[in-house]
């Protein structure tokens, strides 16, 4: 034998007073209860960083173009030309990124370099 039990939900309802265009509560109360403010939040947007690759005499180009086609996902012929800038400059652009990606994109890119016995040197800038 089983037994069914009817559970009702609670019902609150509350009340708060209208605002009049004067901004006090109507009603004749001039006290504060009941008033509520809504606050607008505005997000901003997150702030960009360059990672950028600089030349140096000894990591080999083939290795320069590896990492922009491995990390960054260039194209073999991006890759080929951004390579080339870096050589020709002495530090060329590998993208543009939110702080936390861009943070992680060097850390890659010393890693490999490292792992690879090459001294690439790879940085963050803040893109104004």
């Amino acid at each position: 034998m089983s037994k069914s039990i009817m559970i009702q939900p609670a019902i609150h309802m509350f009340q708060f007073p209208t605002i009049s265009s004067a901004g006090a509560p109507e009603g004749g109360d001039d006290d504060d209860t009941g008033l509520v403010t809504q606050t607008k939040v505005k997000t901003k947007k997150p702030s960009l960083y360059r990672v950028v690759i600089l030349n140096d005499d000894y990591t080999p180009m083939e290795f320069v173009v590896f990492i922009l086609e491995r990390i960054f996902n260039k194209g073999s012929e991006e890759a080929y030309k951004i390579m080339l800038h870096v050589h020709n400059h002495g530090v060329g652009v590998c993208g543009i990124f939110t702080y936390e990606v861009a943070e992680t994109k060097v850390a890659q890119v010393l890693d490999l370099a490292r792992r690879n016995e090459h001294p690439l040197q790879c940085d963050m800038e803040r893109e104004d």
